[in-house]
């Protein structure tokens, strides 16, 4: 697939999926294999390995993963107590956001999505 070049900075997808596979999104291997197949689907050059930590306490325990691309970053975070993922793709390369939405279905067995796609474009002023 070929895509015409961005005329915005960057593209970013805020994937927000619900009724997640518990034994799934609580096992650093799939979700670090997520990353790195997530990045090939999209065309994106990993820079570094996926770091994959579980923190936090409470309702906010989960792991939250970190996929630094040349072209800026992959990040999310998983929720124990209601088996939810939050996800953020940004890259001032341009995507298939479908090809994202599949993956997490793929990989975490995701069963309803809300999903946002932003073109980001700070407001820069040319100087003459």
């Amino acid at each position: 697939m070929s895509y015409t070049p961005l005329r915005t900075w960057g593209k970013h997808l805020v994937l927000d999926a619900a009724r997640c596979a518990p034994r799934l999104i609580r096992d650093p291997r799939v979700i670090e294999n997520f990353a790195r197949t997530l990045v090939k689907r999209i065309d994106m050059v990993p820079y570094g390995e996926p770091q994959v930590v579980l923190f936090g306490s409470g309702n906010k325990k989960g792991y939250t993963l970190v996929q630094l691309i040349e072209t800026s970053n992959i990040t999310a975070h998983f929720v124990d107590e209601n088996n939810t993922m939050y996800l953020d793709v940004f890259s001032c390369k341009d995507f298939d956001h479908e090809v994202v939405q599949e993956a997490v279905h793929e990989f975490f067995d995701a069963q309803r999505f809300k999903s946002t796609v932003l073109l980001r474009q700070a407001p820069v002023e040319h100087l003459c």
